[in-house]
């Protein structure tokens, strides 16, 4: 059939609680910096409250590579599961307001909307702790097969891993996609989830489940369990899946930029100019974006690559995973649309 959605991303409907806060707090707090954990409500409660003041918005690294990628043009959608409660509300309207298609009923009982108490040092990096809620709660059944069949790119998160029954509906999506021939992609997300989840992960790499593998250095490191960055990007060129096809690898190296890794060949993408790095929440999301919105544009990957280095450039220059300047308008004054 023909795709009317150039992504469609399956992901933790999650709303941030951004926080600037310093290192004293981090060890305080017991948190390890630049990880994600997960925490319980009551932990979420005693952590809010020990917070300085703080930003309240919708987010969830799914959820900001969808909101990235449609305002790049491209035309998304994002299944996920909220609470009927206030945040959930805040969630999906600040989703749909920036053109995401959100459908997905609410819970009408059970876990509130999950949130993510993002704690950024002074020197831009964050910590992240997560009460993952409502989000939990999406099955296979939140998973529609013509909305699947639409999309050219299924898109997961790797947190989305962490519960069995999310799990599945991604397994189903990535069915749905494949039958239609559309490809299906993942971000590993964080290197503590790879760490729990590594020979799942390559499982989906290595049966065919993945055609198109996002992921930062350390958490290529982390999948293929090596200090050695070259020899991580290495194992990542040769891997080939069981109809004995190359992976497309994105993979992000902060200030050094991005390589595309593809049919055995590595590429290297230069990082673009940041006047100061704020808060590096959302950098992947949206190198991410802006690489998946120019594929749906044709674009070759190192020039999608390069639209994802901008984005993720901008997100980074300010507090908050959402992109506040005109993300289109930078990629033409930079030549890349």
């Amino acid at each position: 059939m023909t795709a009317s959605l150039d992504l469609l991303v399956l992901g933790n409907a999650i709303v941030d609680v951004i926080a600037r806060t310093d290192d004293a707090f981090l060890s305080t707090q017991g948190v390890t910096k630049g990880a994600m954990q997960l925490i319980d409500e009551e932990r979420a409660e005693a952590l809010f409250q020990a917070m300085g003041p703080a930003t309240i918005v919708s987010g969830g690294s799914g959820a900001n590579t969808a909101v990235g990628a449609a305002l790049l043009g491209a035309k998304t959608g994002f299944v996920g599961k909220v609470r009927d409660d206030e945040l959930g509300g805040l969630f999906s309207h600040d989703l749909k307001a920036t053109g995401v298609g959100f459908t997905v009923p609410a819970a009408n009982e059970g876990p509130a909307t999950a949130r993510c108490f993002v704690l950024v040092t002074p020197d831009g990096e964050r910590t992240m702790n997560t009460y993952l809620g409502a989000c939990q709660g999406l099955t296979p059944d939140d998973v529609d097969k013509a909305l699947v069949s639409s999309a050219r790119v299924v898109y997961l998160e790797g947190y989305l891993w962490d519960p069995p029954a999310a799990k599945d509906a991604f397994r189903k999506a990535a069915q749905i996609a494949h039958q239609s021939g559309n490809a299906v992609a993942l971000t590993l997300s964080d290197a503590f989830c790879v760490g729990r989840y590594r020979d799942e992960f390559l499982e989906l790499v290595r049966d065919g489940s993945v055609d198109i593998l996002f992921a930062n250095i350390g958490e290529l490191q982390s999948l293929y369990q090596t200090d050695d960055p070259e020899a991580a990007v290495a194992a990542l060129r040769d891997e080939r899946n069981a109809r004995g096809r190359h992976l497309l690898g994105l993979v992000t190296r902060s200030s050094d930029g991005a390589l595309v890794v593809q049919g055995g060949e590595v590429r290297s993408v230069e990082a673009s100019a940041v006047h100061e790095v704020v808060d590096t929440t959302g950098a992947g999301d949206l190198f991410a974006a802006g690489f998946l919105a120019g594929h749906a544009r044709g674009l070759d990957n190192v020039t999608s690559a390069r639209l994802g280095t901008l984005a993720a450039a901008e997100v980074i220059q300010h507090i908050g995973a959402r992109p506040q300047a005109d993300l289109i308008g930078l990629a033409k004054a930079r030549g890349l649309l």
